[in-house]
């Protein structure tokens, strides 16, 4: 068991790096201009818990994947946010800081059905991934469903995949049969999802936080916006006539509201001391 977790522990330390250096870049890259100083990055980040060694392989890593390219500003050596970083973090923004607000049950479901051949078994994955991420749940073979808002999302997954000819999909509304709420707890983790709010809200959630400019604000804003960042995407954002009275995802938007409003002045006045005047 032993050597089972060492081998995992550098996957996991990699992981680790390189998703709160993407929550680092959107969170404070962006609001100071899109380009960072390599050096205070290292040394920002390296106040987080990251060695230098692991931030600057994260930052290979997203420069091969064409997120960041290499721009020297003052005299100090960096790397600018690229068109393809922008956009992806802003499509990330609808979710992770307005939040999955609940859908009207008034205005339906989508569903999307699919039939992909075994020789694109890859695509398909891919397909079922990006459903899944974007908050759909599964009901069925090949069948996932959403709330209706879901369906411009869905089709833009489905047109990128070039998947068109073998997909389905349709909005209307619940009329009967089994009951929705039945259908709703098939399709979705609700337990694993409301666990997991609770969780924020437990590590989170003490005493009220300092907004000074200092070390441990910038660390505390950072480690919050990086835990939350990965809630909202197992969150459809479902009606709440069919969840229960005492989910936890409305307190958890509130508590990280607060606590961005809180940190975020003083953390990005602390990183901005690491960027050239």
């Amino acid at each position: 068991m032993s050597e089972t977790k060492s081998a995992g522990a550098p996957a996991t330390a990699a992981r680790r790096s390189r998703t709160l250096l993407v929550s680092f870049l959107g969170a404070v890259v962006r609001p100071l201009g899109d380009w960072m100083p390599i050096a205070g990055a290292v040394e920002l980040l390296g106040q987080a818990g990251l060695d230098a060694a692991s931030v600057r392989t994260a930052v290979f890593r997203l420069k091969k994947r064409g997120w960041l390219e290499s721009q020297t500003r003052s005299g100090q050596r960096g790397y600018a946010l690229t068109p393809a970083a922008l956009e992806s973090l802003a499509a990330g923004d609808e979710v992770i800081w307005h939040a999955r607000q609940p859908a009207d049950l008034g205005d339906g479901w989508c569903l999307v059905n699919f039939s992909v051949p075994e020789s694109a078994r890859a695509v398909r994955h891919q397909l079922t991934a990006h459903l899944s991420s974007l908050g759909f749940g599964n009901i069925g073979s090949a069948v996932w469903i959403a709330p209706a808002r879901m369906l411009p999302a869905a089709r833009r997954a489905i047109a990128e995949l070039d998947l068109t000819e073998h997909c389905a999909v349709f909005v209307g509304d619940y009329v009967g049969g089994q009951q929705l709420t039945t259908t709703v707890r098939n399709g979705w983790d609700l337990a694993e999802i409301d666990r997991r709010y609770r969780e924020f809200i437990t590590e989170h959630g003490g005493a009220t936080p300092s907004a000074s400019g200092d070390p441990d604000s910038f660390v505390r804003y950072l480690s919050v916006v990086d835990h939350w960042r990965k809630l909202p995407f197992r969150d459809p954002g479902l009606p709440p006539e069919v969840l229960t009275a005492d989910w936890n995802g409305p307190a958890a938007v509130r508590l990280f509201e607060h606590l961005v409003a809180t940190l975020e002045p003083g953390a990005l006045a602390h990183a901005a001391q690491y960027w050239p005047r």
